[in-house]
């Protein structure tokens, strides 16, 4: 899966976990670096040992953490060591269990890793239309009849569903706090500036 954090990748294996009602593991694998060589290889044959055994979606975080291209000049001998490892666990990974994979960085993986999922799955920032559309979700507990949503939109492009969804709840808390049922633009606009500030911070 690959896409800008915030676009829904988390939340995609989750939803594939409760469909399929098997439990989701989350493996950082910028964790698993150590400057131990052959450390980060035994965690991660340790990873795949528990694929084999306890059925479930296992969704490996930060893919190119571990998966950037054996090509990059840049790249180091421990890391090729770690990709060379994992591509040979994935071919003998169990079929009962799902195996993804996230990035926010396509270019840099290895282009052996993509013949060995059987999909890519690109996830994009929000549109207008999307926009009006969470928000109108998220907020549909509150008089949104004054809003101008083209307004609110255009300013909001460029944020990521799951930033919408903090605005969202920001809004919602204010209504807590003072009490209000009707939502103006001055509101919104200011959540959006708000929350802005603080991914500039």
């Amino acid at each position: 899966m690959v896409g800008a954090p915030g676009t829904g990748k988390t939340m995609t294996a989750k939803a594939i976990a409760g469909e399929l009602q098997v439990p989701v593991f989350t493996v950082q694998l910028d964790r698993l670096l150590t400057k131990y060589m052959g450390e980060a290889s035994s965690k991660l044959r340790l990873i795949f040992e528990q694929i084999k055994r306890i059925k479930g979606v296992y969704f490996f975080d930060e893919f190119d953490a571990v998966g950037s291209s054996r090509d990059l000049g840049n790249d180091i001998g421990e890391i090729r060591r770690i990709l060379n490892t994992f591509l040979q666990f994935i071919e003998q990974a169990s079929n009962d269990s799902v195996i993804l994979a996230a990035t926010n960085h396509m270019s840099l993986l290895d282009k052996a890793l993509f013949r060995r999922f059987d999909d890519v799955l690109e996830y994009n920032l929000p549109d207008k239309k999307l926009i009006i559309q969470v928000f109108k979700y998220r907020l549909n507990n509150l008089d949104t009849k004054n809003i101008n949503w083209e307004k609110i939109a255009e300013q909001s492009l460029g944020l990521s569903f799951d930033e919408i969804t903090k605005i969202c709840h920001d809004i919602q808390k204010l209504r807590v706090l003072n009490s209000y049922k009707t939502l103006s633009n001055k509101i919104v606009l200011s959540a959006i500036k708000d929350r802005k500030n603080t991914n500039n911070i």
